[in-house]
């Protein structure tokens, strides 16, 4: 049997509820309106504890209140706590019922509430459905259905975000999760993150009343990184200006613009008799291939490289298309994406993303995880 909270000096009867025993109709002592809500765990079947709240009695007699609890409908009403404040916060797994007792200045009970009780198996949201994401530059943007939501408008509140670092070696979630946050969109961007480091990702629903709901399916991403409006000469324009690095190993920059003479470059771009320009890859560790035969609307629609179609061919840069790399380095291979943005007949405007993991070919949405 679990101690109260705040002990008294003097052990103090509780009163029984009025609409259990004594019939008497609650007075303008009474604690009115006694509600309770959960504080969700991240385990839908055990919260950390539960809040109570309730309406401070119109008479203004009430110094203060005590609080009741009991495991069972034939257990023996205990005291919790006594408190100053129209709430308190039971930690732990909850008491099947409570209720609230006002006290007066003298230490009396003066009247209490209703009995209230908690349904730990109450009502819950269905799991949010369709996680997805997009892989950013140190973070990752995650987005779900509404699901959740239109099962029930009035009783929804809010969605807890959580993640877990990812074991490759063993290809699996760890048991590590943690809460990332929360928010009532059916959206949520996770930041500060250290690219080419996996993730996993899930998502549940909270009612008004504290019950959460199953987690939704697990999601792996990984942060890659990126940059906007990279801007890069012809070799027959400007040869300082016209190689690209994805990764420089020798400034350990990433998006590095160079001299086109340099041996390690990933790419330059090339003039046609006719003024298109063109990709093409600088050295033998670096094929590319054509995203897609339609424009695409942003660098982030590029979602995983391409496993086969690469080649050391060079391609015409088309503003709104995109472009993926596979760049062999020293670690093993990575992938990158381009869209360009603008393009004259002297230079290129481009955006370019980079996976810093070897092998992994995420650079935008990734796949749900196992």
């Amino acid at each position: 049997m679990r101690l109260p909270r705040l002990l008294l000096a003097l052990a103090v009867l509780p009163l029984v509820a009025c609409d259990e025993l004594t019939g008497i109709t609650p007075s303008a002592d009474a604690p009115a309106n006694l509600a309770y809500q959960l504080v969700p765990s991240g385990d839908p079947t055990n919260p950390l504890g539960v809040l109570l709240s309730w309406d401070v009695p119109t008479s203004g007699r009430a110094n203060s209140f005590n609080v009741y609890g009991r495991p069972t409908t034939g257990s023996s009403w205990q005291l919790r706590a006594t408190t100053t404040s129209p709430t308190f916060h039971d930690a732990g797994v909850p008491e099947l019922q409570y209720y609230v007792a006002t006290r007066a200045d003298n230490g009396d009970e003066l009247a209490q509430s209703k009995v209230i009780t908690i349904d730990l198996q109450g009502s819950r949201l269905p799991a949010p459905l369709g996680l997805s994401s997009i892989s950013l530059n140190g973070a990752i943007q995650l987005a779900w259905r509404s699901n959740a939501v239109d099962a029930s408008h009035g009783t929804f509140d809010y969605y807890r975000v959580y993640s877990t670092p990812y074991d490759g070696s063993r290809g699996v979630c760890t048991a590590n999760w943690v809460v990332e946050g929360s928010t009532v969109s059916d959206a949520f961007y996770s930041g500060n993150l250290s690219n080419g480091v996996s993730r996993c990702y899930s998502v549940s629903a909270i009612s008004r009343d504290g019950h959460e709901s199953d987690w939704s399916e697990s999601r792996l991403d990984t942060p890659r990184a990126d940059a906007r409006n990279a801007f890069v000469y012809a070799t027959a324009t400007r040869r300082d200006s016209s190689g690209f690095l994805f990764s420089d190993s020798v400034t350990k920059k990433l998006g590095v613009v160079s001299t086109s003479t340099r041996t390690d470059l990933d790419f330059t771009i090339e003039r046609h008799q006719d003024g298109s320009l063109w990709f093409a890859p600088a050295r033998a560790g670096v094929t590319m291939a054509l995203y897609s035969t339609q424009p695409v609307s942003d660098l982030t629609s590029i979602d995983r490289a391409p496993s086969t179609g690469f080649g050391n061919v060079t391609i015409e840069a088309v503003p709104g298309f995109a472009y993926v790399f596979r760049v062999v380095r020293a670690d093993g291979v990575h992938f990158a994406g381009i869209r360009v943005d603008f393009r004259t007949t002297d230079y290129v405007v481009f955006d370019w993303s980079y996976q810093t993991a070897p092998g992994n070919a995420e650079l935008s949405r990734s796949p749900r995880a196992e």
